[in-house]
């Protein structure tokens, strides 16, 4: 762009700006559209605006342009046109907040409906628009035919871009930009709205660099609007603006022949179509603003200080505050983190499309420093800094966004820590207006390419991309689809193996929560609920392991411990839990010609949603963030944590090994013998899932007898040489089972507790060789059938419950914080004396003392509570399975929680 052809040709005063509507009195936050900020990213619902307007005008990638004087304009990068333009009611937002990030932002909780019938729209006096055609294209006329290919629902709008390619959206000085190419031509475009006389107009400034192929431009489909002859205030072009008749009204649009010069002209538009007065050219040259606060927006650099944990604990969790109280007002919902160098600087990005610099990430975190650098992204949830060299600083990084545009590249063209030029630097694959079609996540791949993944659901149309894992080349400038079939899948990426992973969420054809490793044009088995029942397109890839919905009732990303300083978990793979915060780390098994893996909760410590985690270069450790928009159990909005490795020791399971004689589990320390070789000293249950259209699966018997689980009772346990592996004996092994647990209630040699369960999916089974996991060579485990003791010695205690509350599973169904959100069973917390409303196996209400809660452990559905006897996940009747001892511990333990 040549700056000396702004100077000559715009100006603009602005100091009208439209304001969203006031929030609730309490709320600290300003508006979700910010006033002097010059654009924000928003579909767009133009589809009816009345007579004489076009009826298929939606826009699933629009940027929303804040002209001044209350006037905006919706530019769809995908179709490189003017979508509408309209002048805002005052004192209220541009567009409805019937998305879902400016729908929540002042009211957590809020939903969006699935499908496009509830999208945002022009909230004011339309001015003018255009229909779905290509808003610049290579020829003599317009076409008013869309050239791109056709979705599977062939009345999806939302099929991607044209040949022709947007650049970038930038800002130089008080005014802003479009770039974008079509055919072999670079296009400029600058709009803004000013008044000539009495008169509000909008100029709309355009540059095209030379080019061997002729261009139009649609200008205006509008019925009555004024002569064309009028409109041109200034022009290098050899032709003017013509005028063509369509649906009953009139089309106006610019002529570009192939010329070796730069081309430039400037049109004026009035609510009434296509203006020049006499006299305009004198008046547009008089200089202007676009914006109230041109130059320098957010200048300050704010801090907080970090709360460490005074926990004595192995891994703790420092909290770092968000910078909730900023001069914007603004909300920091932050959605995710990268790290710039090992100096403890960081980039992130929150859900309302602002992107933060971050340093002081290391160390004690006394001064965590928060400098503004970018927004008006379109509900971005994943951030990504790619070095270009072995420097330090952000000026050797390339910052990636994906939302629903695409992946933006943000620039910093000056050097003053504020982006000033949004490049687009991938947006070849398709966007629905679909409003569960979300960016959900990017990941690094070894040699620089990213992976996204994209939101499945779909309610009124089927879309090209929705619900897949997609492969973006280093560049840019290609992309394929590697796995496809997924409802809401979130990634993780080994940035030195290239190995892909993937989470699913419950729902149609997702009969619990998977765990998948994606690999090149398989398919996941999820179809959106408008497709026909049950027509796969293609064998269905079952995952790497399930996990129980109640366990993680909604998996989001993984991170690899790759560089990490934490202990025994270096190198691992971590998984993040969302709805009920949670951090799970995954136990992959390579033994096997197909990968497997335990998934086993590592910490439920953390008191915000989380979403994303990255591991700091400055020290090695974990770095956890999210936000809040439903379906959580937290009420805290968004959070920032570190998970912190102190050097003490911590019992851990290592590897889940399923073979023809039993489990193999693999610890990091040596376990204390007596405890590891006691078969009682372990539960075990498994059962299967059904796919079926229906939401979810309930638990099936391996069997085949119907709802429930099989209890599977150990006939025997061995404890390796080195005491850190276990063989515990179960006859009747089988693979192919969709669901096993292994719980266990053990010690190490040298005293520190090993309570834990571990989830997975025994697709095979290794056939049991002793001296592969340092057995005696000779064991020959006993198999036979064994009944659990009637009576045991162990001593009722409290201590003894939560041992089997944690071994037993029970943690999976039943929280001990009064969170019922996830769960198939009530919370234990204030259980003990309270009045039971009862819905299933008598009628009325009953006083939860000891005898109910025996009566519940031992037969769960004597009395089933009101408001879980819809559940048919199946709770394991314990009666003979866990022994008086056991029982009284478990009712000592829940009287506790109060």
């Amino acid at each position: 762009m040549h700056l000396r052809h702004l100077a000559i040709l715009l100006t603009a005063t602005a100091t009208v700006f439209a304001q969203e509507a006031a929030p609730a009195a309490k709320s600290p936050l300003g508006p979700w559209v910010e006033p002097d900020f010059p654009f924000f990213s928003s579909v767009l619902d133009c589809r009816d605006l009345g007579e004489g307007f076009p009826k298929d005008n939606l826009t699933p990638r629009g940027l929303i342009l804040n002209l001044g004087h209350n006037l905006w304009a919706c530019f769809d990068t995908d179709l490189l046109r003017i979508a509408c333009i309209w002048e805002g009611k005052p004192g209220e937002p541009p567009v409805t907040p019937a998305a879902l990030a400016p729908g929540s932002y002042h009211s957590v909780g809020w939903k969006t409906k699935d499908g496009q019938d509830f999208l945002p729209k022009p909230n004011g006096k339309v001015w003018l628009a255009n229909g779905l055609y290509p808003g610049w294209q290579v020829g003599e006329k317009p076409s008013f035919t869309d050239p791109r290919e056709k979705a599977p629902s062939v009345e999806e709008v939302g099929r991607g871009p044209l040949d022709g390619k947007f650049l970038s959206v930038e800002e130089h000085g008080d005014r802003l930009l479009l770039k974008f190419s079509v055919g072999n031509a670079e296009i400029n475009e600058i709009m803004e709205a000013d008044k000539i006389g009495d008169e509000l107009v909008v100029m709309r400034l355009v540059i095209v660099m030379p080019r061997d192929v002729g261009l139009t431009c649609s200008i205006n489909h509008k019925v009555h609007a004024r002569k064309p002859s009028d409109v041109i205030a200034q022009s290098t072009f050899s032709d003017t603006l013509s005028c063509i008749e369509m649906d009953g009204g009139e089309l106006s649009f610019l002529k570009a022949s192939p010329h070796q010069e730069i081309d430039e002209a400037l049109f004026i538009m009035t609510k009434d179509g296509l203006w020049r007065p006499s006299g305009a050219e004198a008046d547009v040259k008089s200089g202007g603003s676009n914006r109230s606060n041109p130059g320098r927006k957010w200048p300050q650099i704010l801090s907080t200080t970090a709360k460490l944990s005074t926990s004595t604990d192995a891994y703790v969790f420092d909290d770092i505050p968000l910078l909730f109280d900023n001069p914007w007002k603004r909300h920091v919902r932050l959605a995710d983190i990268d790290f710039l160098n090992d100096q403890g600087d960081a980039v992130g990005v929150t859900f309302d499309g602002d992107v933060w610099l971050i340093s002081g990430l290391k160390g004690d975190l006394e001064k965590v420093t928060w400098k503004r650098f970018a927004s008006g992204l379109h509900e971005p949830m994943s951030i990504v800094a790619r070095k270009k060299n072995q420097d330090s600083g952000i000026k050797n990084q390339e910052l990636f966004v994906f939302d629903r545009n695409g992946i933006w590249r943000l620039v910093d063209s000056n050097a003053d820590q504020e982006c000033d030029s949004y490049e687009m630097f991938c947006n070849l694959f398709a966007q629905t207006a679909e409003t569960r079609e979300f960016p959900n996540s990017m990941k690094l791949g070894p040699k620089g390419e990213l992976y996204i993944s994209k939101g499945g659901q779909e309610g009124t149309t089927r879309g090209k991309h929705n619900g897949t894992v997609i492969k973006v080349a280093p560049d840019g400038k290609s992309f394929e689809v590697i796995g496809y079939g997924l409802r809401q899948p979130f990634i993780g990426v080994n940035e030195k193996t290239g190995l892909v992973t993937a989470s699913d969420q419950q729902g149609h054809y997702v009969p619990s929560t998977p765990l998948h490793i994606i690999e090149k044009g398989h398919f996941y088995g999820h179809l959106p609920t408008i497709a026909p029942k049950e027509k796969y397109p293609a064998p269905i890839t079952e995952p790497m392991t399930w996990i129980p919905h109640p366990v993680n009732p909604s998996g989001v990303t993984q991170t690899w411990l790759t560089g990490a300083k934490m202990g025994d978990m270096n190198d691992e793979l971590i998984h993040i839990g969302y709805n009920r915060p949670e951090l799970f780390r995954v136990l992959i098994n390579d033994r096997f010609e197909r990968k497997q893996a335990a998934v086993v909760s590592f910490s439920r410590e953390l008191d915000f949603p989380l979403l994303n985690a990255k591991v700091n270069p400055a020290d090695g450790q974990l770095y956890v963030t999210g936000f809040q928009v439903w379906g959580t159990t937290t009420k805290v909005q968004s959070g920032l944590a570190r998970v912190r490795y102190t050097g003490k020791p911590r019992v851990l399971l290592k590897q889940v090994t399923p073979t023809d004689a039993g489990l193999v589990l693999t610890f990091n320390h040596a376990l204390d013998a007596a405890m590891a070789t006691n078969p009682d000293s372990y539960s075990a249950e498994r059962w299967n899932y059904k796919r079926t259209p229906e939401y979810g699966s309930p638990h099936l018997k391996p069997d085949g007898s119907g709802a429930g689980q099989e209890w599977m009772t150990a006939s025997s346990a061995y404890l390796s040489q080195d005491g850190k592996n276990v063989l515990v004996a179960f006859p009747g092994m089988k693979a192919g089972i969709h669901q096993m647990r292994i719980g266990w209630g053990l010690k190490s040699a040298d005293g520190l507790k090993a309570e834990n369960t571990a989830y997975f999916t025994p697709w095979e089974l290794l056939s049991f060789k002793p001296a592969d996991f340092g057995f005696a060579a000779d064991l020959k485990p006993n198999l036979t059938p064994r009944q659990v003791a009637a009576v045991s010695a162990v001593k009722p205690t409290v201590e003894e419950g939560a041992r089997i509350y944690q071994m037993f599973g029970c943690m999976a169904c039943h929280s001990r914080d009064g969170s019922n959100v996830g769960k198939v069973g009530p919370s234990w917390k204030g259980l003990f004396g309270s009045e039971r409303d009862i819905a299933k196996g008598m009628k009325g209400k009953v006083k939860a003392d000891e005898a109910y809660l025996r009566e519940s452990i031992l037969n769960p559905a004597a009395k089933v509570v009101k408001g879980f006897e819809k559940f048919d996940t199946g709770m394991p009747i314990y009666n003979g399975i866990l022994n008086d001892s056991q029982v009284e511990s478990l009712v000592m333990f829940i009287k506790g929680l109060k």
